[in-house]
């Protein structure tokens, strides 16, 4: 049934997890040839957190964001509706990262899936839960960002260790009838001819895994930061 209203899709409440380790600048100056001062300058960073458990993944990260939603509403999982995840790191491959955590969660009446767009992924995933809400097809969903970058890190190479941490960011949409709140607009345009400046090079379909990309260390995140910089 269509909407017999105008209905504004709003951002209700907010999450966010970071591990508890943080990577200092001083940490990266033993193991690359950088400096607190030489970061600072260039990027503003301080510090970076790092997701140390062998045994926790990108869902975890999310779902920790998620519960401080469910916690700070009081929202029974039961009434979510839908999860869009936007990660560039999920659990595993074949699986969908979104639908895990919902069942993780208890959110047994929601659907998931990812958004793997990369530094756009999580406003992609909010205009389009934004879209969802505005149709009147659903009234709850959580768009949540998360990334566990560390494990492709490349602590060997400077121009890309210093910039990448793990974390996760998560907000609840709702609709609203306030038209002086919520999300008002969106405008988006996509050029992929950039690929080459950053990507990882072997572990997807165009170089599949081998010991030959894993010795030549292709499974790292490679980026070529001031052709990106100049670009953005």
């Amino acid at each position: 049934m269509k909407p017999t209203h105008t209905i504004n899709a709003a951002i209700t409440c907010m999450g966010g997890y970071v591990p508890e380790y943080r990577l200092t600048n001083k940490e990266l100056e033993g193991l690359v040839d950088t400096s607190d001062e030489w970061i600072r300058t260039r990027t503003g960073i301080g510090e970076r957190r790092i997701l140390k458990d062998p045994t926790k993944a990108t869902s975890d990260l999310a779902i920790a964001a998620i519960n401080e939603i469910l916690t700070k509403k009081n929202l029974d999982p039961k009434d979510i509706e839908c999860i869009i995840c936007s990660t560039m790191t999920p659990d595993m491959q074949l699986t969908v990262t979104g639908a895990y955590i919902a069942w993780k969660i208890g959110a047994v009446n929601a659907w998931g899936y990812d958004f793997t767009a990369a530094c756009c992924g999580f406003i992609y995933g909010l205009t389009t839960a934004a879209t969802y809400i505005e149709s009147g097809r659903f009234k709850k969903i959580i768009v949540v960002g998360a990334d566990n970058m560390s494990p492709f890190i490349d602590y060997q190479d400077r121009n890309t260790c210093i910039l990448f941490g793990d974390g996760a960011g998560a907000a609840l949409v709702e609709p609203s009838e306030d038209s002086s709140v919520g999300i008002l607009d969106s405008y988006f345009r996509s050029n992929g001819f950039g690929r080459q400046l950053m990507h990882q090079k072997a572990g997807g379909s165009l170089s599949p895994a081998s010991h030959e990309t894993i010795d030549r260390r292709e499974h790292y995140a490679f980026m070529d930061g001031k052709a990106v910089y100049k670009h953005a």
